[in-house]
């Protein structure tokens, strides 16, 4: 059953790094395109930071906390292969493909490929790999809340 959730991780890996080919291929540097009026556009820009080029230029630290939490998230899935929960299990393999995704552009290119912006809200413009690192985090929370139900029950 564990090979189903590293195969999980490398479709979205896959998935992350194709759109980024696509948006470097397709849209000029800074280019915007809208997607959906006034919902989301596509806008090509290159981040050497984190979200709101937090700790712009740092690739070293990105490196090494990448390097800890891919190590983590591992053993973590390997430990849990056999008792862990799928909300659990789900959620370690979005972050774990959402890490690796940005982890190969930093060490690639030097920057991160970013692509989505939304036009509604002043909000960092994102990836494919953030949005599996959010949802693979919102899986953990859900996996939480549901185990500490089950422990009041017991």
């Amino acid at each position: 059953m564990l090979a189903i959730y590293f195969i999980i991780s490398g479709l979205l890996i896959g998935l992350d790094q194709w759109v980024k080919w696509w948006i470097v291929h397709d849209l000029a540097l800074g280019e915007t395109r809208s997607l959906i009026p006034n919902i989301l556009s596509l806008n090509h820009i290159r981040n050497t930071g984190a979200a709101w080029s937090l700790l712009e230029g740092k690739m070293w630290f990105f490196a090494l906390i990448t390097i800890i939490a891919v190590v983590v998230v591992i053993t973590l899935m390997v430990k849990n292969r056999k008792t862990g929960n799928r909300w659990f299990m789900i959620g370690l393999s979005l972050i774990l493909a959402g890490a690796i995704g940005n982890f190969i552009d930093r060490m690639r290119l030097g920057y991160v490929v970013d692509m989505f912006q939304t036009d509604f809200i002043n909000f960092p413009i994102f990836n494919v790999a953030d949005v599996t690192l959010v949802c693979g985090v919102i899986c953990i929370l859900i996996y939480t809340i549901l185990d500490e139900k089950d422990q009041k029950k017991k």
